[in-house]
């Protein structure tokens, strides 16, 4: 059940939150845990019980940290982080295992082959199981206590906002308002404010501009123009952003309804001067998950230059393994984490390091290239289309594409998410109008956004978030 769907706005949604805060404090961690499960089981169905399976198995392991030290603590840790990954490594990447050992007895002419039997991927798999993983972890370190209670554990693994496609919220995040939590009114308000924003985003922006970049993307690769190609990654840009961005802002106001922080996962990436600041602003829950459970477990930068390098590679390549099982995606994190060594390694030895507008325009084309390969069905296909912008060849299209590609409503939302993207939104004021103006404007332009995104659902239905894959 996806959040931009009429399903959940008109039925999910409204049923959850009158039941939640019916119900007296003490038992709403029940409601959310339940309602999660369901929300999961409407399309999980019996892969739930992996999820369910995961929330028990957790909370007994975290418990036995408490109860053990040495050795037994050691290995405690060790097997909980291995069970963790065995259904992510299994749901998520076995077929491409066992694909890659096919496309490696292939060159060297093997007559081996394997059968590549198909597995149906659990929606969140590599989010809970992060969870999950940070969980144990932060408890084995003393960071935070285990979860005094079953309910309240599976409440945070399920909590059906971020389940899907995140942010990664880490247990120590929430701890202190697990038990006890009041929702304020202008909590409820500013989370509202939140939801519409990213539901926005979703159905307004990104489907809009999601149908260039799929129309383009789809074309056979003789009709692409060096220009159209460019305009297709450009579209393509401009979706994933504000696809995960508003989902992650959707997830946000869901939780603030209910009494939860959850942290902050997109600041306006396409305003990075470099790629380390892109990394800063983009699914910027991921970067500090791997930042601080994996980067600086490696040694970081406290090894030596070159050790720095390779524990950067190492992150950026499992950055891409992470989010698809593909070759295409492993290219992708890889291509991102050659960047930020060359960055590196240009301020270390040169002092240079780019900034400004120029700084700006740079990044926004490197990170465009790069999502040629997150986009493109398949690695050759993505060699064509970057052989396509890179305008090696002769290419031609007709002329009756170019009116189906850009009429004036997607040239308008194409502007208007252009602008979205980079406007400096901290400089939004309202100068000299009073704080209750403010709140009738803000409550009037939601209500106005949330009734055009519901036209359009009725009208269109809705696709897919595009990180529910992941």
């Amino acid at each position: 059940m996806a959040f931009s769907s009429s399903a959940f706005i008109f039925g999910f949604l409204p049923i959850f939150m009158a039941v939640y805060f019916a119900t007296p404090s003490r038992f709403r961690n029940g409601v959310i845990l339940v309602a999660s499960l369901l929300f999961y089981f409407t399309d999980g169905g019996i892969l739930t019980s992996i999820l369910c399976g995961s929330i028990v198995f957790n909370y007994l392991m975290a418990l036995y940290f408490c109860k053990s030290s040495g050795i037994a603590r050691k290995s405690a840790l060790t097997i909980g982080i291995v069970v963790n990954l065995m259904p992510l490594l299994y749901y998520k990447y076995w077929m491409f295992f066992v694909q890659s050992v096919n496309d490696a007895a292939s060159l060297i002419s093997s007559n081996a082959h394997f059968e590549v039997s198909q597995i149906l991927l659990p929606a969140g798999v590599s989010f809970f199981t992060f969870h999950a993983i940070s969980y144990l972890l932060d408890v084995y370190n003393h960071k935070v206590k285990p979860a005094s209670s079953l309910v309240d554990f599976g409440m945070y693994m399920a909590n059906f906002p971020q389940l899907i496609a995140g942010p990664i919220v880490r247990y120590s995040e929430i701890v202190d308002v697990v038990r006890d939590r009041k929702v304020r009114l202008d909590q409820i308000y500013s989370g509202f404010i939140s939801f519409v924003i990213g539901l926005s985003k979703k159905i307004i922006l990104a489907d809009s501009v999601g149908n260039v970049a799929d129309s383009i993307f789809a074309l056979p690769h003789s009709e692409l123009t060096t220009g159209i190609a460019w305009l297709g990654a450009f579209a393509y840009s401009l979706q994933i952003y504000f696809d995960f961005s508003g989902y992650s802002d959707m997830a946000i106001g869901l939780g603030r309804m209910m009494g939860f922080e959850f942290p902050q996962n997109f600041n306006q990436p396409y305003r990075s001067r470099n790629i380390t600041e892109f990394w800063r602003r983009w699914h910027m829950t991921l970067s500090r998950w791997f930042r601080d459970y994996l980067y600086i477990p490696l040694g970081g930068n406290r090894a030596g230059r070159v050790r720095t390098l390779v524990n950067l590679f190492i992150i950026f390549f499992l950055c891409g393994l992470w989010h698809g099982a593909s070759y295409g995606f492993i290219i992708w994190g890889i291509y991102h984490g050659v960047l930020l060594i060359i960055e590196r390694e240009l301020l270390a030895r040169h002092g240079f390091a780019t900034s400004g507008w120029a700084g700006q325009a740079l990044t926004f084309f490197l990170v465009m290239i790069g999502w040629v390969f997150f986009r493109a069905s398949s690695v050759p296909v993505a060699i064509d289309y970057l052989t396509v912008m890179s305008n090696i060849g002769s290419h031609q299209t007709t002329m009756q594409t170019i009116p189906i590609l850009l009429g004036p409503d997607k040239i308008t939302f194409l502007l208007v998410a252009s602008v979205c993207a980079i406007f400096p939104m901290e400089r939004l004021r309202f100068m000299g109008v009073s704080g209750w103006m403010v709140t009738g404007i803000q409550g009037a332009t939601a209500m106005t956004l949330m009734a055009y995104s519901c036209i359009l659902i009725a009208a269109n239905g809705f696709n897919p978030f595009i990180y529910f894959r992941f």
